[in-house]
């Protein structure tokens, strides 16, 4: 497999169109239209898949690999959308373009379209708001129109849905994605450079990393960013940019794994190749720009990444 740039992988079938508007955007255009022009849907079987060599690629040798935390470390669209809903329930969040009675509630299908579109938890619920109208809640009884007072209610819900968050991964109940801890492994074993750059907050990631990767794995990552660290989300290149420069590279001596759309325009964005390894919530996207798409990693070693690099450098 080193001397071919085939990899075998699931390929999906031929796109099909979805037009059905979340549930909660009410005169919203549906996200999926706005922001995903190719809806494929990917399943199981497996058939080779040539890798593109018009995709960014490395002329040089493999020294960093760089990890997105949220859906490649762990699958954690659920465990989010949880925590913001927990957080709605608890200050009683309610939107005047709601004809519900009930606080806040997004259901998986609208989140999911919802963290495909936009990076930072700030970020989506300020879209969300600006969208639907501000609401009431218990932090204000109307809704707020100064900007401080807005900015003051995304950070309360944000900060306790962070700790909420918090609480869920020490329930002990949540699991990396397989593979990932063994190609972290294999990347530090053979002398590469490891990172993790993630758009989430600070905290939450940290405690994601001490519970799921484990403290030596964690205090041994040569690069750790978090949404906290830089100025710009994802897909603003910004926090790959900044990666490099700590780590002391050339994007193009780097390979980042990735999930979605958003962290896929970030990694090519900073002159980074990129790999996928999609989840259920992401599956359906458009992956052009990846030199390689994966349903998770328990399949994937390193040789087969600087293979696939040296591939689709020869292929040029």
């Amino acid at each position: 497999m080193a001397s071919s740039a085939v990899f075998l992988f699931p390929i999906p079938p031929p796109p099909t169109p979805s037009n059905s508007p979340p549930s909660l955007l009410c005169s919203v255009p549906p996200l999926v239209t706005i922001f995903n022009k190719t809806h494929t849907t990917r399943t199981a079987s497996c058939r080779p898949l040539l890798v593109s060599a018009s995709a960014s690629a490395s002329s040089h040798s493999l020294q960093a690999l760089i990890f997105d935390c949220d859906g490649v470390i762990l699958e954690s669209e659920h465990l989010h959308r949880q925590a913001y809903n927990d957080a709605f329930q608890h200050f009683s969040v309610r939107c005047p373009s709601s004809s519900s009675p009930l606080p806040l509630n997004w259901s998986p299908e609208f989140y999911d379209e919802l963290q495909n579109f936009i990076g930072g938890g700030k970020p989506k619920m300020r879209w969300y708001f600006k969208e639907n109208g501000w609401p009431t809640s218990t932090v204000f009884n109307t809704p707020p129109e100064k900007d401080e007072d807005r900015a003051k209610l995304i950070d309360i819900l944000q900060d306790w849905k962070t700790e909420r968050y918090k609480k869920i991964l020490k329930s002990g109940t949540v699991e990396p994605r397989p593979g990932v801890l063994r190609l972290m492994d294999e990347a530090k074993d053979s002398g590469k450079l490891l990172a993790v750059c993630s758009a989430a907050t600070k905290s939450s990631v940290i405690l994601c990393l001490e519970n799921l990767i484990g403290m030596e794995r964690f205090q041994n990552l040569d690069c750790f960013l978090a949404g906290d660290d830089v100025k710009e989300k994802k897909p603003d290149p910004m926090i790959y940019l900044t990666a490099a420069t700590k780590l002391g590279v050339s994007g193009k001596d780097c390979l980042v794994i990735e999930d979605s759309v958003i962290g896929l325009q970030a990694a090519t964005g900073a002159g980074m190749p990129c790999v996928i390894s999609y989840t259920a919530s992401t599956a359906n996207q458009d992956f052009t720009d990846a030199v390689a798409i994966y349903p998770d990693l328990s399949n994937v070693r390193l040789a087969d990444l600087e293979a696939l690099l040296k591939s689709l450098e020869a292929a040029k």
